[in-house]
């Protein structure tokens, strides 16, 4: 059984062994401990959430900051990521719904910028864009399919 100050490192390191140290501390009736091994779980586990997010909301703004740059090339699997990687973020914010729009917005504008620099070396080429709101990175639609 690891030391208290393993926890931490176990918590980030294995989920899975880290409820079992839990499941194993409260049946040998070792409720404090079993509590500090539960709070570096419920920690590791909101910060790999909060990278998830991060990294779901960077690809997605890659693709919308591409699409609308170099229109001539858009593609299928651009479109295919965008709804993908927005049915990410909402999947992602229903196990965890502290992940919410508020969240969104505090880390928007470094997403943002890693982003266009991201998509720049993809396209070879500066993009223009200084800026996306929340509608064209959520609401607005990015498909190749015409209507009617």
């Amino acid at each position: 059984m690891p030391m208290k100050q393993d926890w931490n490192w176990l918590a980030i390191n294995s989920h899975y062994q880290t409820a079992t140290a839990v499941q194993q501390l409260l049946q040998s009736g070792n409720s404090m401990e079993a509590r500090e091994c539960l709070d570096a779980l419920i920690e590791a586990m909101g910060r790999s959430e909060k990278r998830a997010v991060k990294s779901q909301l960077i690809r997605l703004m890659i693709h919308i900051v591409k699409w609308k740059s170099q229109p001539e090339h858009r593609s299928s699997s651009w479109s295919i990521s965008i709804r993908s990687a927005r049915n990410e973020i909402e999947d992602i914010q229903e196990e965890m719904p502290s992940l919410n729009r508020d969240y969104l917005e505090s880390i928007w504008e470094k997403c943002f910028q890693r982003a266009v620099k991201d998509a720049e070396d993809e396209m070879g080429i500066k993009s223009k864009l200084t800026s996306l709101n929340w509608e064209e990175v959520f609401e607005d639609e990015y498909s190749l399919i015409k209507n009617g």
